[in-house]
């Protein structure tokens, strides 16, 4: 079972049993989040990938790349060339762990500052090389044609469809049993998801002769 953007409509329209114009200009809306939903998630490492650039010495903040969605990893070429990767935190252990942003020095920890900017302690004195290994937003199903399909649509079509089916309900204030239905098999459908993901990233793991990743 897979679905495309036609499709997916039409499956919400007939679980929903709605019509109306209202309704019907509101699906993309629905399957979009539905996605964003999805994506936070489950992190999949199909959707993983690097970007480069450079901190501007003096200057706390690296924008983050206009695909972003979560961080996997950041790291920065030192002054004797070796790569080093700098710990998540937060926001308010960064300000807290510098205080004084024009203090300045080897970067240790990074934080998401916004939805455009990461805020790094302390601020960097140099301008230093910067690798990012980031999940990214892929193109929605929406910005496609009716007969278009993506990765999550073909490989999970039930995620998007509960998904979906959820967002659908709320905006219909539907009923709470049929709500809490949907959640369930949404729910359902990301732990098969985060099964699948985890057996690609193994036999990926196993290919390349490394150790296996442990299941948590």
């Amino acid at each position: 079972m897979s679905f495309t953007f036609a499709t997916l409509k039409t499956a919400i329209q007939d679980y929903s049993e709605n019509t109306e114009t209202t309704f019907t200009n509101n699906l993309s809306n629905f399957i979009k989040i539905a996605e964003e939903r999805i994506l936070k998630n489950v992190q999949l490492s199909i959707f993983r990938k690097n970007a480069t650039a450079a901190f501007t010495s003096s200057n706390e903040f690296l924008a983050c790349p206009n695909d972003f969605l979560t961080p996997f990893s950041l790291s920065f070429t030192d002054a004797s060339s070796n790569k080093v990767f700098l710990d998540y935190k937060d926001v308010n252990f960064i300000q807290t762990f510098t205080p004084n942003s024009s203090t300045t020095g080897s970067p240790r920890f990074y934080a998401l500052f916004d939805t455009d900017n990461f805020i790094v302690a302390p601020t960097p004195s140099s301008n230093f090389a910067v690798e990012l290994h980031y999940y990214y937003r892929p193109n929605s199903l929406t910005a496609g044609a009716d007969s278009g399909s993506t990765w999550l649509s073909t490989n999970a079509p039930f995620a998007m469809l509960y998904g979906s089916l959820i967002e659908a309900y709320t905006f219909m204030k539907g009923e709470p049993d049929v709500m809490k239905m949907y959640n369930d098999r949404f729910v359902e459908s990301l732990l098969r998801l985060k099964e699948y993901g985890e057996a690609r990233e193994n036999a990926d793991a196993y290919r390349r002769g490394l150790p296996e990743r442990p299941r948590t």
